[in-house]
């Protein structure tokens, strides 16, 4: 089995969020790259398999300074030898298309294939609202997804077409795109170039462009590994079962799990597509490990602090969470991993909000004591 680390993207700690504007001082941010950057170097050594963020913007509170998911890939690069770069992910309403698909093909040429991605429809209504791609599209929750509202609806097919273009544009030397959203080129073709007709493709006998291409194409064949992150909706799971991406749940109602990975097989198969149960999603938690009871109890009450404070009105849920000793952490995965048969766990962690000595005694401890219960390092050092 496979662990990846997921950031929760905090800035500062509690009293420094509390006295508010906490993402707008430089000193927290410097600090919060330093503090990151441990992370990483010794996620590296211990064999998580990847270092992954969200994407966020305009978060002038503190809370989730993640706002350039390819930016922060490269730093995991960076700072790494042989951890994947996770970007969880992309929000697609609000970003071109074929732009993202060309950015993560250079990141993917820049970390050699270190690299794994994810794409979302976004929740939080003013990031969303100011960078949306369209005039009119709107961030999504649970609520609204419950509602099937309009906002829900023009979100969802957005961010359905872009999965489409950006996988066109990964596939293909050069294609063209005609949607209800975005038309690559757009009608009529772009003006073209004696060099297009020389040394590319996708220009017609008129020297109009009726075809386009990103370079690089990616390093990783046919592209980077796709994620659905998070899946809570199963529109959502059904439109990941069609086109392929493995979905990632943080839900501890293994019913309703089960009842995911079940729907995902059967889409999948209906659209031809025969899927290991290993590849339909993987599953997580936020970690907090601990021998002592008090302790746990006093985590727990800091991340739900920060989880009601922020999380929670913007419609999102509390997530699984993966508490207690290490023997206790392993049967919460053994139990998990027996019902859905999944190889991968991501785990979330207090980055930023906790101290980084707390921090990294529970990425050890884990790496240490948990993880080899599930998996043992292959040559490059990768738990799995």
């Amino acid at each position: 089995m496979k662990f990846s680390l997921m950031q929760t993207g905090v800035i500062g700690r509690r009293h420094e969020l509390e006295a508010g504007m906490a993402g707008q001082r430089p000193e927290l941010y410097q600090r919060f790259l330093e503090e990151m950057r441990g992370y990483i170097r010794l996620a590296d050594e211990l064999g998580y398999d990847a270092y992954c963020s969200p994407e966020h913007h305009l978060q002038i509170e503190g809370f989730e300074i993640t706002n350039h998911p390819g930016m922060l890939g490269a730093y995991v690069g960076l700072h790494a030898k042989r951890l994947k770069a996770g970007l969880l992910g992309y929000v697609l309403p609000t970003h071109n298309p074929v732009r993202v698909a060309e950015e993560i093909a250079t990141l993917d040429h820049m970390l050699q294939g270190r690299l794994i991605v994810g794409f979302t429809r976004g929740y939080h209504a003013r990031w969303v609202d100011a960078y949306a791609s369209f005039r009119g599209v709107g961030a999504t929750n649970v609520q609204h997804a419950k509602a099937k509202n309009e906002q829900d609806a023009i979100n969802r097919e957005i961010f359905e077409e872009s999965v489409q273009i950006v996988k066109q544009a990964w596939e293909n030397s050069t294609f063209s795109h005609k949607g209800k959203y975005w038309e690559y080129p757009p009608a009529g073709g772009s003006a073209g170039h004696p060099g297009y007709a020389e040394f590319g493709a996708g220009q017609d006998e008129n020297g109009i462009v009726r075809e386009i291409g990103i370079a690089p194409r990616p390093f990783t064949n046919p592209h980077p590994k796709v994620y659905g992150a998070f899946a809570y909706s199963m529109r959502t799971v059904d439109m990941w079962a069609r086109e392929g991406g493995k979905q990632i749940v943080f839900a501890n109602d293994l019913d309703f799990c089960e009842a995911l990975w079940k729907r995902y097989a059967e889409t999948a198969r209906k659209a031809g597509r025969d899927v290991p149960r290993e590849e339909i999603g993987a599953w997580g938690g936020f970690l907090i490990l601990t021998d002592s009871k008090e302790e746990a109890q006093a985590l727990e009450a800091e991340h739900r602090w920060f989880w009601e404070k922020w999380f929670i009105p913007h419609g999102q849920q509390f997530p699984n969470v993966l508490i207690g000793t290490p023997d206790d952490i392993s049967r919460q995965i053994e139990q998990a991993h027996d019902r859905l048969g999944f190889t991968e766990c991501f785990l979330m962690f207090g980055q930023g909000h906790l101290e980084p000595g707390r921090q990294n005694e529970e990425l050890v401890r884990f790496a240490e004591e948990v993880a080899p219960r599930f998996a043992t390092k292959d040559p490059d050092g990768t738990l799995a």
